[in-house]
């Protein structure tokens, strides 16, 4: 019985090929992200409501730090680049 279901799920995974594995290629291409370079004295905040002045700029900068694998800390240094969230 279980040489039966191991045959069938193989066969299956052939037959869909690499697109049955979790977290298989998809035919997306690439977003392009915006990147700004923080200036002297510029926080978080203040690039988020550049970015997008009509969003929520709470979410805006969280879409910011999560991009940039800040975790929950929004310092940033002068000269330092950070990449904006695509429209």
């Amino acid at each position: 019985m279980c040489f039966a279901a191991a045959v069938t799920l193989v066969s299956l995974w052939l037959t869909a090929g690499s697109g049955a594995l979790a977290g298989g290629r998809e035919d997306r291409a690439p977003v392009a992200h915006e990147t700004v370079v923080v200036k002297p004295g510029e926080t978080v905040w203040e690039i988020a409501v550049d970015a997008d002045p009509d969003d929520d700029p709470q979410l805006v900068v969280q879409r910011i730090l999560d991009l940039n694998g800040m975790g929950g800390d929004p310092t940033v240094r002068p000269g330092q680049q950070l990449r904006l969230p695509a429209d």
